[in-house]
């Protein structure tokens, strides 16, 4: 009975060593697996050295419609992406209190036409008396001067009124041009104030692209200067002008707003569409062996800035290149060939050698 016993708590020992070496040749071929990098191929910077940008087709004129008074708005005529023509009415917003303050202002006007006849009435007299010697001159200032206050009085008062008239137009919103509406700020029900926008409209009689360009490219746009404009939904290729060029940078990304006017624009050309625009590089501009690659790339253990290069054999070599300039989280180096597969994340784990997975090769 012993004898079995030991016997079977040796079996089950071996089958314990056989489960643990089992799993830890797992665990090592799981350790084992060749890691997989991403890269980037040195010629995908063709963009890049042409000077070429992405950008969307805007309207040159945008306008912010807002009422010239406050009131309820009560219909909404359009919607976004509608079509518009100048003098089309967009919205309309409630008149009655409009129309209560244009009748106050005509009582306003009766009531200061009432006082300035009094008081014409009572500067005649009273210059009759002067004339007569009945009364003495300060008297004649006295009615001389409530006449002319009445008199401004009822300038006033016919101001104001006309003021009133020319608001009961105001209770309706309309086109001032043809254009589409791209943004519709404001629904019917909501009380609006004087000023407050409710509707952007966007003249289509002109159309233009806007990119933004690097500050380390700024030099290459230049008002005047022509361009190569191609879109991305249409096959045609079209000449475009450099029309404007932001002063300052934005504040976040860092980049100038650049404004390109296209003189005859393609058939099918429409707002929003994705636009390329080729600007024509200065000598500062990236030259052949050139590459744009994120700062994560840059392996330097000394003085010599270098490269993973993936080989034909799916392994790792540095190769040395030299840093052009830097920019917002990209360097521009020099020293490659258009056949090179740089490593661009995780530089610091590699060794020579080493067996790789590029990302294109699953």
């Amino acid at each position: 009975m012993i004898d079995r016993q030991k016997l079977l708590t040796g079996v089950l020992a071996a089958l314990m060593v056989t489960i643990v070496a089992a799993g830890c040749g797992q665990q090592n071929k799981r350790v084992e697996k060749t890691p997989l990098v991403k890269t980037q191929q040195a010629d995908s910077n063709t963009s890049a050295a042409d000077g070429v940008y992405a950008g969307t087709v805007r309207g040159r004129y945008e306008t912010n419609l807002s009422f010239q008074v406050g009131g309820q708005i009560l219909s909404r005529n359009v919607q976004a992406g509608s079509q518009v023509h100048a003098g089309d009415v967009l919205m309309t917003i409630d008149a009655r209190d409009v129309v209560q303050q244009s009748n106050q202002g005509d009582e306003q006007v009766v009531s200061a036409r009432a006082q300035l006849k009094l008081a014409q009435s009572n500067l005649s007299r009273y210059t009759q008396l002067y004339q007569a010697e009945a009364v003495p001159a300060s008297v004649l200032d006295q009615y001389q001067t409530s006449y002319d206050a009445a008199f401004a009085a009822y300038q006033i008062a016919l101001t104001q009124a006309a003021r009133g008239h020319n608001a009961m137009g105001y209770t309706q919103l309309t086109a001032g041009a043809d254009g589409v509406i791209s943004a519709v700020n404001a629904e019917a029900g909501q009380v609006v104030t004087a000023g407050q926008t409710v509707l952007t409209l966007v003249q289509t009689g002109e159309l233009e692209v806007e990119i933004n360009i690097p500050e380390n490219r700024l030099a290459d746009a230049v008002v005047g200067n022509p361009v190569k404009v191609s879109f991305w939904a249409l096959k045609d290729s079209v000449d475009g002008v450099i029309r404007e060029v932001a002063p300052m940078a934005d504040s976040m990304a860092r980049t100038y707003r650049v404004r390109v006017s296209v003189p005859e624009p393609p058939a099918g050309m429409q707002l929003g569409m994705t636009a390329s625009v080729s600007l024509a590089q200065g000598d500062a501009g990236i030259q052949a062996g050139d590459m744009i690659l994120p700062l994560a790339a840059i392996y330097q253990a000394g003085d010599t800035p270098q490269v993973w290069v993936v080989t034909d054999a799916n392994t790792v070599e540095l190769k040395s290149v030299s840093v052009e300039e830097f920019g917002d989280d990209k360097v521009l180096v020099h020293g490659l060939e258009a056949a090179d597969l740089v490593v661009t994340a995780g530089v610091h784990k590699l060794r020579d050698g080493q067996q790789v997975r590029p990302e294109a090769v699953q």
